[in-house]
């Protein structure tokens, strides 16, 4: 094997993959939509930033040799957002990551990629404590992360002075 975890995971409904460049148009739906980006970018981003984001999530996999999936409904072969294995030079340790387009909430999607993810990182890399990094209003993230049995286990600064994140530590780490 090329990297540390497999370069694809399939659950029921979901083909959880590497990124191609194309997977931009898809992912553009949930990078420029306002209340996706509020709390992590802070704003819409633009298609050439898009692209960018695509291209810094291959670049984790080749610098890493893991990092974020494609979220590829098995349906339609739609991407509809990115989750994984993420660990940038600003965060204080691996992180289980997701995100997702507004027109796939609220249907169990990114529960059912994350606890793929962990069981992935629970086999190939039982070394890795694994955190999300969650900020204190996104209280969507911190129920998933809950139902996925992580717990909370500190607050921290993050990105500047005024800003601060939660770590909630998941089970399998």
């Amino acid at each position: 094997m090329r990297f540390l975890i497999p370069e694809q995971v399939e659950t029921e409904r979901l083909m959880l993959r590497t990124f191609v460049e194309e997977d931009w148009k898809d992912l553009f739906e949930y990078y420029s939509d306002p209340e996706c980006m509020k709390y992590t970018a802070g704003r819409a981003l633009t298609d050439w930033e898009t692209w960018r984001s695509v291209a810094t999530m291959v670049g984790h996999w080749q610098l890493k040799n893991y990092g974020p999936y494609a979220m590829e409904l098995k349906e339609s072969k739609k991407v509809i957002g990115p989750v994984g294995l993420w660990y940038p030079l600003e965060w204080p340790e691996p992180e289980v990551k997701w995100g997702l387009a507004r027109s796939a909430w609220g249907k169990g999607y990114a529960k059912e990629a994350a606890q793929a993810v962990l069981q992935t990182a629970k086999e190939y890399l039982p070394e890795f404590k694994l955190m999300s990094l969650i900020s204190f209003e996104n209280t969507k993230s911190v129920k998933l992360a809950e139902s996925l049995g992580a717990t909370y286990e500190k607050t921290i600064p993050f990105r500047g002075k005024d800003n601060a994140a939660h770590i909630y530590r998941h089970k399998h780490s």
